[in-house]
């Protein structure tokens, strides 16, 4: 399996994510699929900024990265996947594309209408409800905001 890493995470690329994950899985690129970035070339300098030279970074939009999503999971390289927030990874998942693979849920911050669940993780109801369908299309979900730390089911999040 070449993408090593599927993870929601509203700051994509930062410090835990290239420093954090990316010494422990060592990609070879990172592949942001979010509706916004895919056509902002300003906003992807931004977070290309703090990436290591030798790791390339793709951006695209969920549709785009739907027909991707095999083709990346057959490639030699290593790929981080991320996404803002989980309605885009549903997005990826309908049709069971992502079944069987391993959702990692890091920072999903503090915001109107959400609680807290874990330090690093705030979910409303409609986050839940998500987090729900994504396990119906056969994805395994756990949050784990670095790889040293444990990880939480998605039972223990949902209680």
């Amino acid at each position: 399996m070449a993408i090593v890493l599927y993870r929601v995470d509203e700051r994509l690329i930062h410090g835990q994510v290239v420093v954090g994950w990316g010494s422990q899985l060592r990609p070879d690129r990172f592949l942001v699929v979010d509706t916004a970035l895919a056509t902002s070339e300003w906003e992807q300098e931004l977070f290309t900024l703090g990436v290591p030279e030798r790791i390339g970074v793709e951006f695209m939009a969920p549709g785009p990265a739907r027909e991707e999503i095999s083709g990346w999971r057959e490639s030699e390289l290593r790929s981080v996947l991320l996404t803002r927030d989980l309605s885009t990874m549903l997005e990826l998942a309908r049709g069971r594309t992502l079944e069987g693979e391993r959702v990692n849920l890091g920072g999903l911050h503090l915001r109107k209408g959400r609680e807290e669940v874990l330090p690093y993780l705030f979910l409303d109801e409609s986050d839940k409800v998500t987090l729900e369908e994504l396990a119906k299309e056969g994805v395994e979900i756990s949050a784990q905001d670095l790889p040293g730390s444990p990880k939480v089911t998605l039972e223990s999040l949902l209680g």
